[in-house]
Order: structure tokens, then C-alpha cells, then sequence
């Protein structure tokens, strides 16, 4: 029996969308792990939020082209000022080896610099010189630490080898010739423990150094139409332009054919940048690019990165020879599907709206990056908000909530300006009683993001009216 007033709260029926992050890399390549202080295991992808993080995690070189994930840590953290990235390193320090047969070598300040490669393991043997002497024993005669490009050996005051003028070594260091592009095309596995393991989901693909290989890119456009299957990214691709690659923007239309790069997946970029004399590969500015932008609009990737200033001051080839390319040209190439930069109004500008499916698909929702995006991004933002109504009673209060709560979201996002318009139906023909008995519920999302203001056109004349009413009595 109760006597007085009782007050109970019922669960609110429209729940609160789980937006999706966006603007977030995965860089699959190389790093020096063998010199990080709390290196990260080979195959695993690592979520870093700052570039003491990723140098702890992965070891840093600018030798760029040995160790590609370098290019991205600097470009992201240092350049575009953007976190967080993630970074998958298939380089294996223990399998990837090779050794370095003993040698005399001069010390110089008590110490020794061996090349970043070597690895600091117990097969670095240090002894008198001409190696036919006693084994000098590490942490009494010497010590060992990695700084910069060089592990270091350095002699200890108290031990036997302090004054010595040459010292015989000997060491194992990693075989960088092992990784090949079927190397990093597998490690894109990997790319699926994200979200396990973090609970986030990037949705830039790159691969500096490595894209430009069509089995890389192919391996990279699978990946992005659905990490896990079902989460839609963009794979982030360029064109080769070394000995081998396109060295003119002509020749640059030729290069994203062989690699067979017309997916609405895949943007497609070409050449290189240069910033001082550091070399990136246009795909890695693109990421940061794209992630800046996206962070200046919230969050939310329906601006396009085009017409957007890119640190470099100017655009080459991979052997650092100068690419200068007219409005023209660089039109030519947009026409193509190919991304590019352009040095015309106000300094360096990524300039092209395209993904790699133009001109071939003229889906709109396919060929503008912006728009392409977008849909991406919904995709996500709705399989995170609904994938906890997986499994529970399938009744029309289930389906009055998901569509209201779909509704209310998507009326926000058009509030803001992010869409032109968006509704949710449930409707009877797209639900057949076989698939609802069945424990299937289509719901139907209609939604149009602006497109980007490519060409603005004005029409000037000559008025001859203002002539009789400017002169005339």
C-alpha cells in the first residue's frame, strides 16, 4: 500500500546523435621505431594527439624517404597545427634485419655515431680495435642512446675503452629494402583495430611515399569504401613524379590512368610541394588541409579544401625541380580529377573540388570532394547513433525514434547551413511485410549539402541610358 505523491522519469524517446569525428588521418608507412622511446608495435596503428607523442611512439628522421610516416608527424603536428592523427608503422624491427659486419671505427669526443638504423640490441658488440681483442661491456665501458639521426656510442670515463682512438664494431641494423609496396598494401589490415582500439575512425587514408604504386592505391580505395566494412573514407593518393612518374601536367592525366584511379573513393593529387627544403608529397598537405578546414566549420566536412592556403613555397617534382603551372594548366588537371596547387592570388592554394571519379561518374554526390564527404560523414554519424537500437524489440515506437531523432539532427545540421535540406521517410514500399518479419527496417534519408561556388560568372554591359541621364538635360 503507498500513500502520497510519487514521481517517476521515463527515458526521453529521442536520443542524442553520436557525430562522427572527421578530418582524421592513418598514415600507413615506415617510422624509426627502433629509436622511440616507447616504441609501437609493428601492424598496430597508434593514435597520437601531438608531436612529442608521435616522436615518443614512432622515432623521427628526416630522412623522409626511408622512414614515410616522418613526413605526415611533421606535416600534421608541425605545419597545420592539427591532432589527433593516427600512424601505422609495417617496418619490424626484429624480422626486418640485416647485419652490419664488424668494423673499426674512429671515436671522436669519447663517442661513436653509428646510423639511425643500426639497432640498439645485444648484437651491437664493441671491441678493441682490429676485433681480435677483449668484448667491452656495455654500461661499464660504455653506453648507448639514439640522438637525432645516429645512435650513439659513448664511452664511459671509469671504463677500459674511455681513451681509445678506434673501436671495432659490429651490429644488426633493420633492412628498410624488406618493406615493399605488398608490405604496406597488407598493413592497411590494420586500419580496422581503430576503432576497437580507440574508438574512432579515420577517414583520410594516406600512404606518402607508397600511393603512387598502383597495388598501394588499389589496396587504399578498397579500404576507404568501408573500414570495418561499413565506415566510408577517402583515400588520399598521389602520382608518381620521379624518374619514372609524370614530370609535366599532361603527363599527369597519363599517370592517374595507369594507376587506374577513378574512384569516388580516392582523391587524386599531383605534384609535390616544397617548404624550404623540406619535400612533401601533395596527399599529406591535403590531409592536414582538409583537417584544418574541417576543424574551422566544427567538425563537419562540408567545405571544400580547394582555394585554401598550403604550406609551401612552390610546387616540384620528387628531385626537387620547380613545377610552374598556370591557371590554365591547373584547370586542366581539376578537369581530370586530379588536385592540385596553384600560386595565382594570394600565395600557395590547393585548388581543385574533384575526387578521382571525375569526369568518368557525374554523380554529384560523387565527384564534388565536399559533397562526397558529407555523405560519408552522415553515414557514420548514423551507424554510431543507431548501432545501440541493434537487436532491441522492432515495434513502431522503435521506428517513430529513429526516425525523430534522425529528423531532429539532420533539421540541425540544415539550420546551420551544413545542408540545403534533409528529411527522414519510412516508407511502405522500401518495407516490405517479408523484410519486417524478417527484423529489417529501411529507413530513407534524403539530403543535399551545398556544393562548392566553383565558377562565378559575371556579365558586365555597357549602359548607354546612363550616358542621356548622366549628360543630358
Amino acid at each position: 500500500m503507498k500513500h502520497g505523491v510519487y514521481v517517476s522519469q521515463k527515458g526521453t524517446s529521442v536520443g542524442t546523435p553520436v557525430v562522427a569525428e572527421c578530418g582524421i588521418p592513418v598514415f600507413v608507412g615506415t617510422a624509426p621505431v627502433q629509436s622511440a622511446a616507447s616504441p609501437a608495435k609493428v601492424g598496430t596503428p597508434v593514435l597520437c594527439t601531438s608531436w612529442d607523442e608521435a616522436v615518443d611512439k614512432l622515432g623521427y628522421s628526416d630522412n623522409w624517404k626511408s622512414y614515410t610516416l616522418c613526413e605526415g608527424m611533421h606535416s600534421h603536428f608541425l605545419l597545420y597545427g592539427c591532432q589527433p592523427a593516427i600512424f601505422l608503422n609495417v617496418l619490424d624491427c626484429e624480422k626486418m634485419t640485416t647485419s652490419q659486419e664488424a668494423a673499426d671505427l674512429s671515436v671522436a669526443d669519447h663517442r661513436i655515431k653509428l646510423p639511425i638504423e643500426a639497432l640498439n640490441n645485444d648484437d651491437l658488440v664493441v671491441k678493441e680495435a682490429g676485433g681480435e681483442g677483449s668484448t667491452y661491456a656495455k654500461g661499464t665501458d660504455y653506453d648507448t642512446y639514439y640522438d637525432g639521426e645516429a645512435l650513439v656510442i659513448e664511452l664511459i670515463e671509469e671504463g677500459s675503452a674511455y681513451s681509445a682512438p678506434t673501436l671495432n664494431v659490429g651490429y644488426k641494423k633493420v633492412d628498410l629494402t624488406a618493406v615493399t609496396a605488398a608490405t604496406v598494401a597488407s598493413g592497411m589490415q590494420g586500419i580496422d583495430l581503430c576503432m576497437t582500439m580507440f574508438g574512432v575512425v579515420p577517414d583520410l587514408i594516406c600512404a606518402p611515399g607508397w600511393s603512387h604504386k598502383a597495388e598501394v592505391a588499389a589496396v587504399m580505395a578498397t579500404k576507404a569504401a568501408g573500414i570495418n566494412g561499413m565506415f566510408p573514407a577517402k583515400a588520399l593518393i598521389d602520382i608518381g613524379c620521379g624518374d619514372d612518374g609524370a614530370k609535366t601536367y599532361d603527363a599527369a592525366i597519363s599517370g592517374k590512368a595507369a594507376l587506374n584511379a577513378v574512384d569516388a573513393d580516392q582523391i587524386v593529387c599531383w605534384p609535390m610541394e616544397r617548404l624550404g627544403d623540406k619535400v612533401f608529397h601533395a596527399s599529406t598537405q591535403l590531409a592536414g588541409r582538409m583537417a584544418l578546414v574541417d576543424a574551422d566549420n566544427g567538425g563537419i566536412p562540408y567545405e571544400s579544401p580547394s582555394n585554401k592556403t598550403i604550406q609551401c613555397d612552390s610546387l616540384c617534382l620528387e628531385d626537387g625541380t620547380e613545377v610552374l603551372l598556370t591557371l590554365d594548366q591547373a584547370n586542366i588537371l581539376n578537369a581530370n580529377g586530379i588536385v592540385t596547387g596553384l600560386n595565382f592570388m594570394g600565395g600557395f592554394k590547393c585548388w581543385g573540388n574533384y575526387t578521382a571519379c571525375y569526369p568518368t561518374n557525374t554523380d554529384v554526390k560523387d565527384y564534388y570532394i565536399p559533397i562526397s564527404r558529407m555523405f560519408g560523414w552522415v553515414t557514420t554519424s548514423l551507424i554510431k547513433t543507431f548501432w545501440d537500437r541493434l537487436d532491441k524489440p522492432m515495434n513502431r515506437r522503435l521506428i517513430d525514434s529513429i526516425i525523430d531523432t534522425a529528423n531532429i539532427w539532420l533539421s540541425g545540421l540544415v539550420g546551420s547551413g551544413y545542408l540545403l535540406g534533409a528529411r527522414v521517410e519510412f516508407n511502405e514500399e522500401e518495407n516490405p511485410l517479408s523484410d519486417l518479419m524478417a527484423g529489417i527496417i529501411k529507413v530513407h534519408i534524403y539530403m543535399t549539402p551545398p556544393s562548392p561556388a566553383q565558377e562565378i560568372d559575371f556579365v558586365v554591359e555597357y549602359d548607354a541610358s546612363y550616358v542621356a541621364s548622366a549628360l543630358q538635360a
